[in-house]
């Protein structure tokens, strides 16, 4: 019967003394597994106790038999509930026939099979399947796109504005279960970590992957000062001023902060507020975001440094080994038989081995498999850590006894600077992650050959580490709006954007009419060009409106004004008003290149004068709208105004091209982003940035993007030249290749990859109550 109507059914069988906990075991099984529709109980009465019925979840429960179900029967309610098709077969008899005609019904109960009753038994198998389709039915519409049910959290906004820590504790924030729930996430594409935040599985993806995109908005900003100048907390409040206020679906997109900066310089705070919160504007997160969150930073230096770990144990056991000793302990007999790993046949495939017998291969093929032959000098590859630690920026290895003299200088960089972070950034999946993983470069052979992760043989293992990782992190704003965490590559070296993931699943989940807004770090010049000619190239995305942050106290330095920095009282001229340098600074505009789509400018602090002025002269430049912003004292409440501009702006076509065409030969690339976004003349190559160009080309990577690895405090190299400098000649002094990530990153001056600590790092100021738990001085 089942069949004739499309059903597929699967008995399971039990033995006849098996407990209740077996039986729970199976239940728990089909409970998980999606193909499954429906689960009828056919057991001993002794063996239908309450908690085996309460275990089967009610909606595959097509007997009605849980304690829910019953509920739902009793009050009524049928929307989600069953039937038990033993009394609607009863009920079926009764309403056909009334009392045109008697019939008998008998109760018996069996022994196997406790109560039934004859006379109804085909009519109650086909009601149970009837419920079955029913479930499948429900199943189904569950699976399509929910319209949210977002519930906005209320902010009082208070004068003088509190610090970040009190605003976030004063705030009680929903449970993390129901803001998924609110936003159209199935039960099972969440994995909750603690009540406040959750990773969401990526077959999101794949079930709303008919539904159309929101609207896609980057927030960047003119280039910053050291105190940065707002992008995170603009990229908040505006989410909070479209959910919470203009009632429209929305989702901030952010990067993880590095625990590096949290303890060092980034939250030291003097007469100025500088830029490590997040928290600034009121983002509801508890202290774990500048933490360890979900751990998705400790997974990158795990994998990262196994394979450091593997590149100088390889070139160890190569150096002291012969090849036939190498090849017996790489591809070792067990229990008398000797196999290649899948991964080690897929190195003899890229050999042009096709050999998958280890006895079968020649002594030539055999060297081969065997030697990377690594050249020590030429290992790109470095270890990390998530601690500013300016003491491992050059350190030595293999000092000790054991590794038999193999000492080679080496170095650490900050944890998000790893190849593995832009990875993580750029993966659209778990299998392209892992295929990324493979291909990334650690070094040379002394043939010149690049060597890869895939060669070391680890990057099933790296996988392995990174698989919950790829999942973004589900938190919220105090106001309730949903917000992403993934990823955060490092601005000056990668790419230095949220992760490709999370803007894709946010862009399903906000529907056709929401927004999803997501930020570039640094300057214009640096987060932005990336994101666009990076990041969209990858992603195949395309923004529909660009958001440009300045602040008055940057145009100003930027106009002239005296240098600030971090901790120290800020100068007279940033407090008093004053135009002129302002002016001066206004002139210098567009600070965007022509080539972006849909630019603006957003203004959010100082003198109503100031603000005039700045307004009026970012509109005479080409933006679309210029408007200030408030919502670092109002949270969404001071940001409506730049939510119905950015909602007005994306109602309008995007005129959004790359900058180059992948074709562009490397030299041209570089050159055309000196030259067009920073204002340079030309670019100087030294001698060994040519001799990589030549090289990369040779090796086939010159179609990859440039990531230009440049101070983020000036458009030119130099940091201390402010404004837009012109007249300038960019020098270029090492390329170098993240092939795994997907892009080419030429060195513009001295960029270090490791901060240093400062005299008085934050550390002195952070401190926990044994008692509470609560946490003191972390924003």
């Amino acid at each position: 019967m089942a069949g004739k109507i499309g059903l597929n059914v699967t008995q399971i069988c039990l033995p006849r003394e098996c407990t209740e906990d077996e039986i729970i075991e199976e239940v728990l099984k089909l409970n998980e597994d999606p193909r499954v529709h429906g689960v009828y109980l056919h057991l001993p009465p002794a063996s239908l106790t309450s908690r085996v019925l309460n275990t089967l979840r009610p909606e595959k429960d097509v007997d009605g038999v849980s304690d829910l179900n019953v509920g739902r029967l009793v009050r009524g309610d049928m929307n989600q509930g069953f039937i038990p098709p033993l009394a609607n077969a009863v009920m079926e008899l009764l309403a056909r026939h009334g009392e045109q005609r008697k019939f008998v019904i008998t109760l018996y109960v069996s022994e196997d099979h406790g109560m039934e009753m004859s006379g109804v038994g085909p009519l109650t198998a086909a009601l149970r399947m009837q419920n079955v389709v029913q479930s499948s039915s429900r199943w189904a519409q569950g699976q399509q796109y929910r319209p949210w049910t977002l519930r906005s959290l209320k902010l009082q906004p208070l004068s003088p504005v509190p610090s970040d820590i009190e605003i976030s504790r004063a705030q009680t924030p929903k449970p993390v279960d129901q803001l998924a729930q609110e936003i159209g996430l199935l039960q099972e594409e969440t994995e909750a970590y603690g009540r406040t935040k959750a990773k969401v599985r990526l077959s999101l993806l794949d079930r709303l992957r008919e539904q159309p995109d929101g609207k896609y908005v980057l927030v960047a900003g003119i280039t910053p000062t050291p105190l940065g100048e707002g992008k995170s907390t603009v990229v908040i409040g505006l989410v909070q001023a479209l959910s919470a206020h203009l009632k429209l679906n929305s989702f901030a997109c952010l990067r993880q902060p590095s625990q590096g900066p949290t303890f060092g310089v980034k939250g030291q705070r003097g007469q100025i507020s500088t830029h490590i919160s997040m928290l600034e504007i009121s983002m509801l997160i508890n202290e774990s975001f500048n933490l360890h969150l979900t751990g998705d930073i400790h997974a990158i230096t795990a994998a990262n440094n196994l394979v450091a770990a593997a590149i100088d144990a390889r070139m160890l056991h190569e150096a002291t080994q012969k090849d036939k000793a190498l090849y017996s302990r790489l591809v070792p007999s067990v229990n008398g038989v000797r196999r290649f790993s899948p991964i080690q046949i897929s190195r003899l495939r890229r050999l042009g081995i096709s050999e998958i017998d280890p006895s079968a291969l020649t002594p030539q093929e055999v060297s081969s498999f065997v030697r990377l032959d690594l050249d020590p000098a030429k290992v790109t590859w470095q270890r990390v850590v998530d601690t500013n630690d300016r003491f491992l920026r050059k350190i030595t290895v293999g000092q000790a006894s054991t590794e038999k003299g193999h000492v080679r200088e080496t170095q650490f960089d900050i944890a998000v600077a790893s190849e593995i972070m832009a990875i993580l950034a750029l993966a659209d999946g778990l299998g392209d992650m892992k295929t990324r993983l493979g291909r990334m470069v650690v070094g040379s052979s002394r043939s010149g050959q690049p060597v890869t992760a895939e060669d070391l043989g680890v990057s099933g293992a790296l996988a392995v580490l990174m698989k919950d990782a790829i999942k973004p992190t589900l938190m919220q704003t105090l106001e309730g709006s949903p917000v992403f965490v993934h990823a955060g590559p490092f601005a000056n070296i990668a790419h230095g954007n949220s992760s490709v993931l999370a803007d894709k699943l946010a862009l399903k989940l906000v529907g056709e009419d929401g927004f999803v807004v997501t930020e570039a770090g640094f300057g214009a010049d640096i987060g932005m060009e990336k994101f666009f000619n990076i990041k969209c190239r990858a992603s195949g995305l395309r923004p529909n409106v660009v958001v440009l942050v300045a602040t008055v106290r940057a145009l100003k330095m930027h106009g002239g004004g005296p240098n600030v920095s971090a901790g120290s009282p800020l100068p007279r001229e940033y407090i008093d008003e004053s135009h002129h340098s302002l002016l001066q600074s206004l002139q210098l505009f567009p600070w965007f290149p022509l080539w972006l789509p849909s630019p603006w400018l957003l203004h959010r602090t100082d003198t109503q004068a100031e603000i005039d002025l700045v307004c009026q002269m970012a509109k005479e430049s080409g933006a679309s709208d210029a408007v200030p912003c408030h919502h670092w004292a109002r949270g969404g409440r001071g940001s409506v105004e730049l939510a119905q501009a950015v909602k007005q702006a994306g109602s309008q076509p995007s005129h959004f091209q790359f900058l180059y065409s992948q074709e562009t030969p490397i030299v041209e690339k570089i050159r055309m982003i000196a030259q067009k976004v920073y204002g340079a003349d030309d670019i100087e190559l030294s001698p060994e940035a040519q001799a990589k160009i030549d090289y990369y080309n040779q090796q086939g990577y010159g179609k990859l993007p440039i990531c230009m690895a440049k101070t983020h405090l000036s458009l030119s190299h130099l940091p201390e030249k402010k404004g837009a400098p012109t007249g300038f000649t960019l020098p270029i002094r090492d390329i170098r290749a993240s092939i795994g990530a997907g892009f080419i990153y030429p060195l513009v001056g001295t960029m270090s990859t490791m901060p240093g600590l400062p005299t008085r790092p934050c550390f002195y100021d952070i401190d926990l109550d044994p008692v509470t738990e609560e946490i003191t001085g972390l924003f």
